[in-house]
């Protein structure tokens, strides 16, 4: 995720009496988010950066940070000055739009010398490439270390599917941490009251199907001055993870292990874009392109973000990280959240890691990492996070905290109750970026009026013609 879209410095809203039922709710699903009870004692207190650690350690050193302009990014440049107190070290911040900043971010770590020492790591197939070209540096060793990381650096914070999203190789007993969470997105539904309101009797569509349907006939009643529905479009691997979270959806309770998720039946060999729920999946993605604006097939996510925030458009199924926003937009305080309208008996969705890697080659290891833990501390994460509503640690999530009291409730609510059906959307293969613009490249056609089944037979020959190709 990321782009240049107006960012809020924080989440609205605190909480009233009329909200003293719905904290009760959400501590309950809080509750959940909980890691087990024998590592209550780590995370039950959050502990201040360490006075005792030896922040100063590297001071007068200079660290090179290479970020996407994102709203993690906003939620952290307010503290850098903040860093360069505690630590001496200076901050040299380069942010790059998307979606400029892969290719960027991969030419930049394989030049020599590197110039940047950390940088906003996708975790996905994409941090799984450059482990596999040796181009991350492993972080295990220096949170293991004490001379390198404060004692009440608290790895177990972090739930056990976040951590596990870039620890290489994948499964085995000597794998390594290579990526630090920094932000993670959950796919759910966004509305504009005012359109259910006044064209579906404030009624929210609970089923997939009813979805589909409640976007095409506000669509046909906006006859282009307002759209039912709006999607990414573009034929692009960027947006797959939104894809695959609708897909998810549509798939039910069946378990998606990694390393092949729900697209590969346990072989690269055997894809399954032709199972009946793969095929619906696709076919609701469409069919919601459908209740769009006609240009819908150039839309990423910064323009169809921008389209939805005017108030131009009812629904919206995207990332949670973009709630914050809605709250500061022309549309605050008219902006539903619910959870994907379930295509089986529950709503199931995924998630998406951002996270912080350094490069293999940095020169200035130390001050690298020293950024990164300051970063994602307990202390700062759940700051930084105020702009984007993914703080990933469990301690964060908490009450009482200044991260929950800060934000929109039902916002908290939504995001918390898809976590608790929510799937990794990764898959880790090297053709998986040539593989996610297969995919998005076949609901263009059934967008176009081929019908699901044809395309996805379609789909099912090419992937396996690139996997053959890559074995």
């Amino acid at each position: 995720m990321g782009g240049r879209v107006h960012h809020p410095t924080k989440l609205l809203t605190h909480y009233s009496r009329r909200h003293f039922v719905q904290l009760a709710t959400l501590s309950t699903l809080l509750a959940a988010c909980r890691p087990p009870r024998e590592h209550d004692a780590l995370t039950q207190n959050v502990v201040d950066l360490s006075p005792e650690f030896q922040w100063q350690r590297w001071r007068g050193q200079e660290v090179s940070v290479l970020l996407n302009d994102h709203p993690w990014t906003a939620g952290v440049k307010p503290y850098l000055a903040d860093f360069e107190a505690l630590t001496g070290i200076r901050v040299k911040l380069e942010m790059v739009p998307e979606p400029g900043y892969f290719d960027f971010m991969e030419t930049m770590l394989r030049q020599s010398p590197v110039p940047a020492d950390v940088f906003f790591l996708p975790m996905d197939s994409t941090a799984y490439r450059l482990w596999q070209d040796n181009l991350l540096q492993p972080l295990t060793p220096l949170i293991n270390n004490r001379q390198f990381t404060e004692s009440s650096y608290n790895l177990i914070d972090f739930p056990e599917g976040f951590r596990f999203a870039a620890m290489y190789p994948p499964a085995q007993p000597a794998q390594q941490l290579f990526g630090m969470p920094a932000t993670f997105e959950a796919y759910i539904l966004f509305y504009n009251k005012q359109l259910v309101n006044r064209y579906l009797d404030g009624q929210v569509p609970r089923t997939m199907t009813e979805l589909i349907e409640a976007a095409q006939t506000i669509n046909q009643i906006g006859n282009g001055d307002f759209f039912g529905a709006v999607m990414r479009g573009v034929r692009s691997d960027a947006i797959i993870d939104t894809v695959t979270g609708l897909l998810l959806n549509c798939w039910g309770p069946e378990p998606t292990p990694l390393p092949h998720n729900l697209w590969f039946d346990g072989d690269w060999q055997q894809p399954r874009f032709t199972d009946a729920r793969v095929v619906a999946g696709l076919a609701a993605y469409a069919q919601l392109m459908q209740a769009g604006p006609p240009h819908v097939k150039e839309i990423d996510w910064p323009q169809a973000t921008q389209l939805f925030q005017s108030g131009q458009a009812a629904f919206y199924i995207d990332a949670s990280l973009f709630g914050p926003s809605y709250e500061t937009s022309a549309i605050a305080g008219q902006v539903g959240y619910t959870v994907l309208p379930r295509s089986q008996a529950a709503s199931w969705t995924g998630h998406w890691l951002w996270g912080l890697g350094m490069a293999q080659q940095s020169p200035r290891r130390d001050a690298a990492w020293l950024f990164i833990q300051w970063a994602i501390s307990p202390k700062m994460e759940p700051q930084i996070a105020m702009t984007t509503g993914g703080a990933p640690r469990f301690s964060s999530w908490l009450t009482p905290s200044a991260y929950t009291e800060a934000m929109n409730i039902d916002y908290a609510l939504a995001v918390q109750t898809a976590m608790q059906t929510s799937r990794p959307t990764v898959v880790l293969h090297p053709q998986w970026p040539q593989v996610a613009i297969a995919i998005a490249t076949a609901i263009q056609p059934i967008y176009d009026g081929t019908a699901a089944p044809v395309a996805a037979a379609e789909l099912q020959h090419h992937v396996i013609q690139i996997m053959q190709e890559a074995a």
